[in-house]
């Protein structure tokens, strides 16, 4: 336990052999329960997993072992396997469902692949601990030593999701929406749908707006990027075109339930008429084009491109107000003192 609080963690796991071992290995002694979840790993994953493990589940619905019994023996290292490949979302969401089972107070997320630093979790599970926050995530991009160690593309990459993440999410100012070192309260596990959220590495985009939906507070913890051997499991093909349906789908959802659903929004109205002579503007600006310049089209198109512009800008600033302080950056853990 941690601060009178059962911690647990979910490992979720997708052809780690060699990496897994050790994360499992140097989990921190105040953890509780960890849900180490094979994803239907084709190397020696699983095998590596029931090493580290005292409990192989092959029924997550099966009961544990009260960890009052067994804590001074370690964490309970709880071993799953999924019949088939569905992506790392759905491990994490069988993940929390089970730690919800066994009476969790806190659920963190550290990956199989070794990049999540098992020194930094009281970090970040102690802002809900502390209920300064109903959900952690750690940032690489606060520290700029931190931020050296990405590669560009990595760093290019994770700040364009973010931006848009934010737009899709409301929690507006965060800095590393792709970080999967996470925790999330029992009270915010309980108030977000779990079974609906994606399954695949969109999870992180999408359960940001469901959190948000539901009004909790978010926080970001930062701490060292790690790289070793892992390599990215993301299909960068299928990963772009699908995280980006899931965003405008979430941002829309999140406008409907924050700004129309009991009462319209100003909000809401400055988006919606927005979006609609933006189109108009680029209908218009299209036209000119293919009518080389016609009058009736090139009148149009940037006076509505304009309009079109300030009221998303409007809309923005709006949103921002109205999701102020949902979202704030903790502080970064203190240089030892020099003797």
């Amino acid at each position: 336990m941690y601060d009178q609080s059962r911690v647990a963690v979910v490992v979720p796991a997708y052809n780690e052999e060699g990496l897994v071992g050790t994360v499992l290995r140097t989990i921190p002694e105040f953890v509780d329960y960890v849900y180490a979840i094979d994803d239907c790993s084709t190397d020696g994953t699983w095998d590596e997993i029931k090493r580290y493990s005292t409990h192989v589940r092959p029924d997550p619905t099966a009961e544990l072992p009260d960890v009052d019994a067994v804590t001074d023996a370690g964490p309970v290292i709880v071993a799953l396997r999924q019949a088939e490949n569905r992506g790392r979302g759905h491990s994490i969401k069988t993940g929390y469902r089970m730690a919800l089972r066994d009476g969790a107070d806190v659920v963190a997320v550290m990956d199989g692949d070794g990049q999540m630093d098992p020194d930094e979790l009281d970090r970040i599970i102690e802002p809900i601990l502390k209920g300064r926050a109903d959900y952690t995530k750690g940032t690489r991009l606060q520290d700029g030593d931190h931020v050296a160690d990405m590669s560009n593309w990595r760093l290019f990459g994770n700040v364009l999701l973010s931006v848009i993440t934010n737009f899709s999410s409301g929690y507006w100012g965060l800095l590393d929406s792709q970080n999967g070192y996470t925790a999330i309260s029992r009270t915010a596990l309980e108030g977000i749908p779990i079974d609906e959220l994606y399954d695949g590495y969109g999870f992180l985009n999408d359960i940001l707006t469901m959190l948000n939906i539901g009004g909790f507070r978010i926080a970001e913890v930062p701490h060292p990027a790690v790289y070793d051997d892992e390599e990215s499991g993301i299909e960068y093909s299928s990963f772009v075109p699908a995280v980006s349906l899931l965003l405008l789908r979430n941002f829309f959802h999140r406008l409907r339930m924050q700004y129309v659903a009991e009462e319209v929004h100003v909000t809401a109205v400055c988006y919606g008429i927005g979006f609609l002579v933006l189109l108009f503007g680029v209908a218009n600006g299209i036209g000119a084009l293919l009518t080389a310049g016609r009058l009736l089209f090139a009148e149009f198109a940037v006076p509505l491109l304009v309009l079109g512009l300030v009221l998303c800008l409007v809309g923005v600033v709006l949103d921002i107000q109205y999701n102020a302080g949902r979202a704030y950056q903790s502080d970064p853990r203190p240089e030892p003192s020099q003797q």
